[in-house]
């Protein structure tokens, strides 16, 4: 048993008591995304430009059916695992913030198994090697920070920023001496192309995509969201991750281990982190790169406030953070007089209204709702 504090994790639990899931979970991120795009707006007009036109491109570049949408569902796969990842940590009254660490460790499991069995194994075989890689890789980096907060009282947050440095430089020392394909390079050598799944293009012309990185590890996240849910509402350990997050010393009285369960709860939750190196190593580039994370891991811990800390509320954020990426990138082209850092201020005021001004949004509408309740 541990007797540290646990972290204290705002779940919304005291405002959303009686009130319906379309208000809390839908209109709210409503009203805060109407009010981060309207910010976005105004600048948009100061700087001399037509809001609706950026608003066009945006739209277009994200979800036309060439190019955009299949890129979009591409970022928005990274995002789910990285964001799922941080919402099981969560519900546990834990910050990971150790899912860029994780991921870019995973990737090197990834890297390993492709390696070693990409030459013998069929590509279905292979998709399943590269994950029980994922997760065994990212699971072992979120053990660490685990057994040092239950065993030794060690704040996640510390203990998961220290580690993404120490494996920044590990795997920067295990590309330059163990797997570079060559001297100086950043990228190790391609996996066999037999072991690779095709791109979704490929497997499913008809949908008339081009030929972008999505694979089939959309399909991955989709079902990994599900289990996030079933594990957080329906299973035991789920029950014992709440019940942690929420009062330690009722879970204690209750007869639940509560540092069984914060080892427990990182260990998935680095697991979970990690299958974002199955879509982008595995399924996109067949090799691995260093830096290919590009700060998901980071943005994995926005999209999980967007999406209200639930799975299917993941999804949906992890979509809309997607799109911005890719109608970020097609903005470049077509409205050179926007700079391209104009994509992270938008996500930025999301971010903004989402977590900083949550409270002075969401109280008025939830007062507002109860009042119109009571007046009936």
């Amino acid at each position: 048993m541990t007797n540290q504090k646990q972290q204290k994790i705002p779940q919304h639990k005291q405002h959303n008591q009686g009130l319906p899931v379309w208000l809390t979970g839908f209109a709210i991120p409503f009203v805060q995304l109407i009010l981060a795009f309207g910010l976005a707006s105004l600048l948009v007009l100061a700087i001399g430009q037509s809001p609706l036109d950026v608003m066009t491109v945006l739209v277009r570049g994200a979800f036309n059916l060439d190019t955009g949408l299949p890129s979009t569902l591409y970022n928005a796969t990274s995002l789910i695992f990285t964001g799922l990842a941080v919402v099981v940590a969560f519900h546990a009254g834990l910050f990971n913030i150790g899912g860029e660490g994780q991921a870019y460790f995973a990737g090197l499991g990834v890297t390993l198994a492709c390696l070693a069995f990409g030459h013998v194994l069929p590509a279905p075989l292979m998709f399943i090697v590269a994950i029980i890689g994922a997760l065994v890789f990212g699971g072992a980096y979120g053990f660490i920070p685990g057994v040092l907060q239950a065993k030794r009282g060690a704040h996640v947050v510390v203990t998961t920023i220290m580690l993404n440095y120490i494996v920044f430089a590990f795997m920067n020392y295990a590309m330059r001496f163990w797997l570079s394909k060559s001297e100086g390079s950043t990228d190790s050598a391609n996996f066999a192309e037999s072991s690779v799944l095709p791109r979704l293009a490929d497997m499913m012309p008809f949908l008339g995509f081009s030929d972008t990185p999505l694979n089939f590890s959309f399909f991955l996240a989709l079902l990994t969201a599900g289990y996030v849910w079933w594990l957080i509402w329906r299973s035991r350990l789920g029950y014992e991750i709440r019940v942690v997050g929420q009062n330690p010393q009722a879970a204690v009285y209750a007869g639940i281990s509560v540092s069984k369960t914060v080892i427990s709860t990182m260990v998935i939750s680095g697991a979970l982190a990690g299958l974002m190196a199955v879509n982008v190593v595995y399924g996109a580039q067949g090799r691995l790169s260093l830096s290919f994370t590009s700060g998901i891991g980071f943005m994995g811990i926005a999209v999980a406030l967007m999406g209200r800390n639930h799975p299917v509320g993941v999804v949906l954020s992890a979509l809309l953070f997607g799109a911005l990426a890719q109608g970020g990138s097609e903005m470049q082209f077509e409205l050179p007089d926007i700079s391209p850092e104009f994509n992270v201020v938008i996500q930025g005021l999301i971010i903004f209204f989402v977590a900083a001004l949550d409270g002075l949004i969401r109280k008025p509408i939830e007062g507002w709702y109860r009042n119109m309740q009571g007046a009936k």
